[in-house]
C-alpha cells in the first residue's frame, strides 16, 4: 500500500499542451487600414480600422442607438436558448465536480436487524448452550465501512481532467451563444429598418406608376396614346406592386425575429417599427491580429477544450488496461438485543486490500485505447478546421466592409444623378417643355436609386456587427469586470 501511495503522483497518458498559435501576419493579401467615406450620405462616414485593437464588451452600443441597445439588453436577459446553454455549464460543472469526489475515501454507514430462525441439525445456535433449544433469534448490526481507490495511474485525474476540458467546452459554447444572440438582434434590427425604407421607396413607386398609368389613360381616352403605351405602363405597374408583399413579408418575419430573440412570443411584437436612421455607424473598428485571434473566439476555444478532453481520453484509456488497487476497512458491533450492541465484546473490525488487474478482455481495452487516440486526432483535426474557418470569417468581413463602402458610394452617385434629373424634368415641365410622364418617369428612378442607397447603407451596419462578432466579440471584457468585482469584493471582506 505504501509503494502504491508513492507512486499515484505520475498519470499515463500524454499531457496535454495547447496548440500553438498561427503564425501568418494577416488575415487577407493586405489587411485593409479603412473604408472610403462618402459625403453628405447618412452612415457614409470613412472607417478606420485600428490594427491590435481591443473589442468593447458592449460593442453594440458604438452604434449610438438607444433603442438598439434595449433590444440587445432584453435579448440577453430573456433568451431561452442562452438560459439553456447557461444550463448545460452547470450540468457540466456539476458532473466534473461529482468526479472529483472519488479523491477521498468513501465512508458509508448502515445498520441492520434480522429476525431469524435457525435449523436444528447444525451448529449450536449464538445462545446456546444457555438458552436450551431456542433456535429462534435476533441479530443487530450496526457498522461503518470505508473504501478507499488510490489513484496509482492516474484514471480518477485524467478523468477529472477530462471532464474539466468538457466543461470548459461547455462555457465556450455558451459564450459564443451570447455572441451569436446580440449580432443576430444587430443585423435583424438592421434589416427591419431597412426594410422600412425599402417599403417606403415602393410605395412610392406605386404610387407613382398609378398615377402614369391614369394619365396613359386619359390619353388613350383622347386619342393622344396608343393601347401599347397604357398596356406597358399596366404591367409596370403590376411588376412594381408584386416587389410589395414579399417586402412586407421579410418585414414582418424580421419583427417576429426581434420578438422571439428577446423571448417572448409573436403576438407580443411592439407596434413601432425599427428605423435605420436610429444608428451611426462606428467610424472605429478594431482588428484583433491574427495570433491573438485564437485566444479570443470561443469556438476555436471550445474546439481547443474539446481538445484537451480527448487528449485526456487517452490516459483513461491507457489506466483501464493497468492494475487498480482497492483498500477496504469495516467496524461494528454485533448483538443479541438492541440494548446489547454497543456493549464489550460485540465490537468487530476488518481491514482489507485487494488489487485487481484486467488480463485478457477479448481485445477490448486495446481497441478503446486506439479509439480514444484516434478521437485526438479527429479532434485535432477540428480544431484547425476551426481556426481556418475563423480566419475566413475575419477575412471575409472585412473585404466586405470595404465593398459596402464602395458599394454605398456608387448607390449615393446614382442617387444624386437621380436628383438632378428630376430637378431639370420639373423645370421642363413647368416651362412646358416636358410631360408630366417624363416627370413622373424621373421620380421612379429617384425612389428606386433610394432603395438601392437604403440596402447599400443596412450593408455597412450589418458587415460592421460582422466584423465584431468575426473577431470574437469582447466577451473577454466581462471575465475582466467580473474579477475586479470579486477582487474589490475580497477587499472590502
Amino acid at each position: 500500500m505504501a509503494a502504491a501511495l508513492l507512486i499515484s503522483g505520475c498519470a499515463v497518458g500524454p499531457d496535454f499542451k495547447p496548440p500553438a498559435a498561427p503564425t501568418v501576419p494577416s488575415y487577407t493579401a493586405n489587411d485593409p487600414s479603412g473604408t472610403v467615406g462618402t459625403r453628405q450620405v447618412a452612415d457614409g462616414e470613412p472607417q478606420r480600422i485600428v490594427r491590435d485593437g481591443d473589442i468593447p464588451g458592449d460593442w453594440w452600443t458604438l452604434f449610438h442607438s438607444r433603442p438598439l441597445n434595449a433590444l440587445v439588453e432584453q435579448a440577453l436577459a430573456n433568451n431561452h436558448d442562452l438560459k439553456a446553454a447557461q444550463a448545460a455549464l452547470s450540468v457540466a460543472r456539476e458532473n466534473m465536480l461529482a468526479q472529483r469526489g472519488a479523491y477521498a475515501p468513501s465512508l458509508t454507514a448502515s445498520a441492520s436487524a434480522s429476525r431469524q430462525k435457525q435449523s436444528t441439525i447444525l451448529a449450536p445456535m449464538p445462545n446456546y448452550p444457555v438458552v436450551a433449544n431456542e433456535f429462534l433469534f435476533n441479530l443487530f448490526t450496526p457498522q461503518v465501512s470505508v473504501s478507499y481507490v488510490p489513484d496509482v495511474f492516474g484514471l480518477n485525474r485524467r478523468t477529472v481532467e477530462s471532464l474539466r476540458a468538457q466543461e470548459q467546452a461547455v462555457r465556450y459554447q455558451m459564450i459564443a451563444t451570447q455572441i451569436t444572440l446580440s449580432a443576430n438582434v444587430v443585423v435583424a434590427a438592421v434589416q427591419e429598418g431597412a426594410l422600412q425604407g425599402q417599403i417606403d421607396a415602393t410605395r412610392e413607386l406605386v404610387g407613382i406608376n398609378t398615377k402614369m398609368l391614369h394619365i396613359l389613360q386619359y390619353q388613350f381616352a383622347r386619342g393622344y396614346a396608343g393601347k401599347l403605351d397604357v398596356a406597358a405602363q399596366q404591367s409596370q405597374l403590376a411588376q412594381v406592386a408584386a416587389t410589395l408583399p414579399p417586402l412586407l413579408k421579410q418585414l414582418a418575419q424580421q419583427q417576429h425575429l426581434l420578438t422571439v430573440l428577446s423571448g417572448r412570443f409573436p403576438s407580443q411584437a411592439p407596434t413601432g417599427t425599427f428605423q435605420l436612421s436610429s444608428l451611426k455607424l462606428p467610424q472605429t473598428l478594431p482588428l484583433s491580429l491574427p495570433s491573438t485571434l485564437v485566444a479570443q473566439r470561443p469556438d476555436v476555444l471550445q474546439a481547443e477544450a474539446n481538445l484537451h478532453a480527448a487528449s485526456a481520453q487517452i490516459g483513461v484509456a491507457i489506466a483501464n488496461r493497468l492494475p487498480s488497487i482497492n483498500l477496504t476497512a469495516d467496524a461494528g458491533s454485533t448483538a443479541l438485543a438492541i440494548g446489547q450492541v454497543f456493549k464489550a465484546g460485540t465490537g468487530f473490525w476488518d481491514l482489507g486490500a485487494g488489487m485487481t488487474a484486467p488480463i485478457f478482455q477479448g481485445g477490448k481495452l486495446r481497441h478503446q485505447e486506439r479509439a480514444a487516440k484516434a478521437a485526438y486526432t479527429q479532434a485535432a483535426e477540428q480544431y484547425r478546421s476551426t481556426v481556418l474557418t475563423a480566419f475566413q470569417n475575419v477575412a471575409d468581413t472585412l473585404s466586405a466592409l470595404q465593398q459596402d463602402a464602395e458599394g454605398l458610394k456608387a448607390a449615393a452617385a446614382a442617387a444624386d444623378a437621380a436628383k438632378v434629373t428630376l430637378d431639370l424634368s420639373q423645370r421642363q415641365w413647368k416651362d412646358g417643355y416636358a410631360s408630366y410622364l417624363s416627370l413622373l418617369a424621373a421620380e421612379q428612378a429617384l425612389q428606386q436609386a433610394q432603395i438601392n442607397l437604403v440596402q447599400a447603407q443596412a450593408n455597412r451596419l450589418a458587415d460592421s456587427a460582422a466584423l465584431f462578432q468575426a473577431l470574437g466579440g469582447g466577451w473577454w471584457q466581462h471575465a475582466k469586470s467580473t474579477q475586479a468585482t470579486s477582487v474589490r469584493d475580497d477587499h472590502d471582506k
